[in-house]
Formats: C-alpha cells, sequence, structure tokens
C-alpha cells in the first residue's frame, strides 16, 4: 500500500512530505503542486495508477490526483442493475409502426397473436429490445432532464468521444474539434429545454398540461428531501445497518413480518350463502374500456411488459387479451408470471428516513394483470352496492366532495355557536392486515357470485414479491396477508370489507363518512362522538383490523371552557386545533386552512380589481381559480334552499 508521497522541488531542502490519505477501496489521494523549476516534480511511491481529477483546482497551483493501489482489493459489492426496454419510444409513431412490423416478423408474418401467455410475452420482450433497444439502468441524479431527446444525446455522446480523443493526442486540431463540439451542446441543450417549454405552456390548458405540471413539482419535491437513494437503515432495535447484506435483510424482515402477520380477530360463526350462476364471457368492448382506462408512463412489473404495448398493437392485442382473459375466467387460474411482483418502498415524508415503519411498500405488478383487474373490477361494481358513506374510489366522487361536507357541518355549527365534536380514525396497515377470509366472507355477502370470488382467490394464490431499496433487490418471499398495494382491483376490495364491517356502525352522512381508509365520525356531544368511536373500534377489531390509539386525533369545533377530550379503551386521544383531512386542513375554528392563497382570500373578499398581466403559467391558474370558486358559490347556494 501506498504509505508516503513525497513531491520534490529543485531545491532539496524545500521538499514537502506528506502522509498520503488511504482510502478502503485501494484509492488514496495527494495533492499535486505545479512548481515552476528546471527540475520537474517527481511524485514518488508505488503508484502503479494515477490521474489528475481535472476541475478540483485547490488554488492556481494545486489540483487534485488520484491513484488506485492494487494490492488493495475493492471489497465494495457491485449492485446489479436492471437494464429496462425502452418502451417509452411507443410513444412516437414511427417506432411503433417498426415495432409492430418487427413483431409481425418474428412471429413469421402471421397478424394474430399466439394463443399461450409465455410465448406471446417472450416475443414481444425480445422484439421490444431488438426495435427500442435498452437502457443503462442507472438512475439519474440530480438532472432536470424531462426535456431530454435524442438530438441532445448524441450530441453530448460526439462531444465524449471528441473529449477523449484530445486527451490521447493533445493537438490543437483536436482541441478546436472538442471546443467546437461543446459549443453545439450548448445549443442544443438551449434549443431542447425551449422546445420543451414552449410545448408545456401549450399543454397547460390541458388536463395533460396540468399533470404535467404537477408531477414535475412533486419531483423537484422529493429530490429536495434527499430521501430518493437512502443506503443506510435501523434494525427494530435502533441500530443503524451499513452493509447492503444486512440493509436488503432487513427490508426483507419488515415486508415479510408485515404482510404475512394477521391482526388477533374473533371467528366467524355464521356462514353466508354464495351466490352460484353463470357468469358471461368477456367480451372485446370491456377489454377495450379496460384499455382505455390504464395510464401510459408507469413502472413495469416483473413481466416487463407495459400497457403501451396493447395500446400500440390496437385490435390485434385486444383480440388477443379477450381470448386470454376468457381462458382465465374459464379456468380461474392466470399464468404464473402475474404471481410476482417488485415492491418499492416509497417514503411517507414524516418521521424518520431511516425507519422501515415510515415506508409505504407499493407493488409494481404486471399491467397485463392490472388490465384483468380491471375488468373483473367494472363487473363487480354492477352487482355490488356501496354505502353513500363511502367517497373513496366511487364514481362522481372524490375528495372535494367529503372536504366540502365537512366544511359546511362545521360552519353550520359555527354560525349557530354549537360544539361540534369530530373523531378523525386512523387504522393502523390498513390495506396490509385485512384478513383474506373476510374478504371472501365481505364479497359473498356483497352477493358477489362464487366465480368472481374464485377468481379474485387466484389473484392472490402463491403470490410472492421482492423488495428493491437503494443497495438492491432482495429474496423473494410470499405475501399471505392483506390487499395487494398498486393493484387495480385492490380499492374496491377494500371499498367492499369497509361496507360490509360498518354495516352496524356507521350513520348518515355527514355524521359518519369514509375515503377507503380514512374515517371521520361527527357528533353534537363528546360523550356521543366517543360512544361511537369505541363502537366502530369494536367492530373493526373483531374482524382484524385494528385502530391505531396514537394517530387517531380528535377536534371540537367552536368549544367551550372544560370541553375535555376523549378516550378510547381508557387512553386519552390526541387533542388537535386544526387536522390535514385529505389533503385540506380544517380548524377548531371553521376558518378555511392555512394552504388558502392570498389571491383567493383577495377574490373572496373583493380587493382583487386590476391584476396585473399574467403570463401562460398563471393565467391558466386564475382560470382555474375563477372556476372553482364559482364551483363554491354555486354549491353554497344549493345547499343554502
Amino acid at each position: 500500500m501506498l504509505e508516503r508521497s513525497l513531491i520534490h522541488t529543485p531545491d532539496p531542502d524545500s521538499s514537502v512530505q506528506r502522509p498520503a490519505r488511504s482510502l478502503s477501496s485501494g484509492r488514496c489521494v495527494i495533492i499535486l503542486r505545479f512548481i515552476t523549476g528546471d527540475t520537474d516534480h517527481i511524485i514518488t511511491g508505488d503508484t502503479p495508477d494515477g490521474r489528475v481529477i481535472v476541475k478540483t483546482a485547490l488554488t492556481e497551483q494545486q489540483m487534485f490526483c488520484s491513484w488506485t493501489d492494487p494490492a488493495v482489493e475493492d471489497k465494495r459489492s457491485k449492485i446489479e442493475i436492471e437494464k429496462k426496454t425502452k418502451w417509452w419510444k411507443l410513444k412516437k409513431e414511427e417506432c411503433c409502426e417498426e415495432f409492430r412490423q418487427k413483431l409481425r416478423q418474428a412471429l413469421g408474418g402471421q397478424v394474430v397473436l399466439p394463443d399461450d401467455w409465455e410465448t406471446t410475452a417472450e416475443v414481444i420482450r425480445e422484439t421490444g429490445r431488438k426495435v427500442l433497444g435498452v437502457s443503462s439502468g442507472r438512475r439519474k441524479e440530480d438532472k432536470e432532464t424531462w426535456w431530454w431527446n435524442e438530438e441532445v444525446q448524441d450530441s453530448i455522446q460526439r462531444k465524449r468521444l471528441a473529449k477523449k480523443k484530445w486527451d490521447m493526442d493533445r493537438t490543437e486540431e483536436n482541441r478546436q474539434e472538442y471546443k467546437e463540439l461543446q459549443r453545439r451542446v450548448k445549443r442544443e441543450v438551449s434549443k431542447a429545454k425551449q422546445k420543451a417549454y414552449d410545448e408545456l405552456y401549450t399543454r397547460l390548458d390541458t388536463r395533460e398540461g396540468e399533470k404535467d405540471l404537477y408531477r414535475l413539482a412533486r419531483q423537484r419535491d422529493r429530490d429536495g428531501k434527499d430521501v430518493q437513494q437512502v443506503r443506510v437503515i435501523k434494525d427494530r432495535d435502533g441500530r443503524v445497518l451499513t452493509s447492503e447484506e444486512s440493509v436488503q435483510r432487513r427490508w426483507k424482515e419488515y415486508f415479510e413480518e408485515l404482510m404475512n402477520e394477521e391482526n388477533e380477530r374473533e371467528k366467524r360463526v355464521e356462514g353466508v350463502n354464495s351466490v352460484e350462476q353463470e357468469v358471461d364471457k368477456i367480451r372485446k368492448d370491456e377489454v377495450r374500456k379496460a384499455l382505455k382506462r390504464m395510464k401510459s408512463g408507469k413502472a413495469v412489473g416483473p413481466d416487463d411488459i407495459p400497457v403501451e404495448v396493447w395500446k400500440c398493437l390496437g385490435e390485434a392485442a385486444v383480440e388477443f387479451l379477450t381470448s386470454l382473459f376468457n381462458r382465465v375466467l374459464e379456468s380461474e387460474r392466470m399464468p404464473e408470471e402475474w404471481r410476482r411482483s417488485v415492491l418499492v418502498p416509497i417514503f411517507k415524508n414524516k418521521g424518520d428516513v431511516q425507519s422501515c415503519s415510515n415506508y409505504r411498500g407499493i407493488k409494481l405488478m404486471s399491467h397485463t394483470m392490472k388490465l384483468w383487474e380491471r375488468v373483473v373490477e367494472a363487473r363487480l361494481r354492477k352487482v355490488v352496492e356501496i354505502c353513500e358513506q363511502q367517497y373513496g374510489f366511487m364514481p362522481r366522487k372524490s375528495t372535494t366532495d367529503a372536504i366540502f361536507a365537512l366544511r359546511i357541518l362545521m360552519e353550520k355549527y359555527r354560525d349557530g355557536q354549537r360544539e361540534l365534536h369530530c373523531v378523525f380514525v386512523d387504522l393502523e396497515k390498513a390495506y396490509d392486515r385485512v384478513p383474506r377470509e373476510e374478504l371472501w366472507y365481505c364479497m359473498r355477502k356483497s352477493g358477489v357470485a362464487e366465480k368472481y370470488v374464485r377468481v379474485v382467490q387466484d389473484m392472490y394464490e402463491r403470490s410472492r414479491t421482492v423488495v428493491r431499496c437503494a443497495v438492491g433487490q432482495t429474496e423473494e418471499f410470499k405475501v399471505e396477508v392483506g390487499l395487494h398495494q398498486g393493484s387495480a382491483l385492490s380499492p374496491f376490495l377494500f371499498a367492499i370489507v369497509m361496507d360490509q364491517l360498518s354495516e352496524e356502525v356507521r350513520q348518515e352522512s355527514p355524521w359518519t363518512m369514509m375515503f377507503a381508509d380514512d374515517i371521520v365520525i361527527c357528533s353534537e356531544s363528546r360523550e356521543q362522538v366517543e360512544e361511537n368511536l369505541e363502537r366502530w373500534r369494536f367492530a373493526l377489531e373483531r374482524r382484524g383490523m385494528k385502530v391505531s390509539g396514537s394517530k387517531t386525533e380528535y377536534m371540537c369545533v367552536n368549544e367551550r371552557e372544560g370541553s375535555g377530550t376523549v378516550r378510547l379503551q381508557g387512553e386519552e386521544v390526541k387533542k388537535v386545533q386544526e387536522f390535514k383531512y385529505l389533503g385540506s386542513t380544517v380548524q377548531s375554528n371553521g376558518e378555511c386552512g392555512k394552504e388558502a392563497p392570498p389571491l383567493k382570500m383577495g377574490i373572496l373578499d373583493g380587493t382583487v380589481s386590476e391584476p396585473a398581466p399574467l403570463d401562460s403559467v398563471t393565467a391558466s391558474s386564475y382560470w382555474f381559480l375563477n372556476n372553482i370558486l364559482h364551483l363554491d358559490n354555486i354549491l353554497i347556494r344549493w345547499m343554502s334552499h
């Protein structure tokens, strides 16, 4: 190992000796000094591999150098990076047409896809890799590259080659070539950015443009929090794990325990009659509707076939999928490849970033399976009637409806100088702890045909997953409890479970409102809301769902002195003055939340008269705000009748 580096000058007495810093990877960093004189500087020591790190000058005379010692083996394990097919290119019509032609050639000139899933999937994957290419799989760090295009990529590649050429042969001709390509890259980047911004401004008045804007804002927010690549994690005792193997074991241990342990519950004594009836075959129009509802640009599952492939293939895909889904419906057995998933931990933006419990696991599943789920979901919605208190994932209902109803109720009691008591109930690991036996029971009790019950049971049979974290993928493990996070069918299945379990305890809306697992219970007295909370706890916990006492919160609107708080199993529920309900802050004084922008408040009180000229972004926001306020006024007038 390199022990010491000596920097010699023409004067031996003025030589400077500095110990080099040795790193675990076998690399050491020293300072290279540029010394004018008759004798060149010499760095002594065993330095078989060295290089100057450009653009790292400490002063005008100092730069960093890096040497690698081959005697020290780099023990850091290499993370296996999964290369991905560039399916996003299918957005271009020319790429889509080429993909269709190559796929037809791979099938021997046939237009119809093979009947079996395995053969079709492999041909599609192979054709995609050949036609669209494969990415490096590496994450682009700290770059806002949403404006990136092929021209920029090609220019940068040519510049890199010119730089290597100049490094090998320092001629003036090579230098000028490199400088010219540098200037060309800057021009290409500027053009690409300007084009992307122009397109964004043009799309701002459309729904897709609004989504693009929100997506950019969310990405900037995530990048600013530095939680994208957390490489260390804490074990269950709070000790920080640093090695890649221990971090992977911890992620697997956490999610395997979470997804395979049920809460205590009572066993059902009573049975339920099953609905035995014939079901119709899957029709092409059902597949078309499901395909239309599927969003593009989503992360693919382990089978590496995105929904863009089926959209690109058009009617041929509809025929193949219809035939495939009918075989699955008849046999009640879906392809084994669909049972695998990749679980990605997503930080909840609160709590310790190194604690596994502060992450939500989202499963990346087969897009084709999601299509199958959407077909089944559409049929279940025609049969099952969900209560009016459920606002989550219901047709013609959204978060704004629940927020509006709660705000109106609070304002009525504030204007009448009466107390309103609200408890915001939090369910502990709601999706992950749903007992599957309860799910089958609730489906049957809701009148779902036994054929569909068995089809859904097959979706959860032998399901297994791996955790994809910053240090690689864990070993595979089984998932035997709970609903699939990231599934297209899970929200409606959860609504069925909540509908049946709350049948005897829920009150009319707005006294009881549910948005999936977000529950709010309201009452005119503290004693009554406490009694209702206990009834909800008993009804849910006896069937395997658990109310979180630490996260459930209580708020009193227009509170009088000495109102106190409510209790849950003898423990006081946290009392708050404001609560963020479905993304909107509600306050105990009944006022608007802090998120209300000054412009909105100005419009409401009439202080905004002649606004300054607005650019396209602000003008779009101003138009959107005026329409929302107009809608609010209509709703308020309607509620007052």
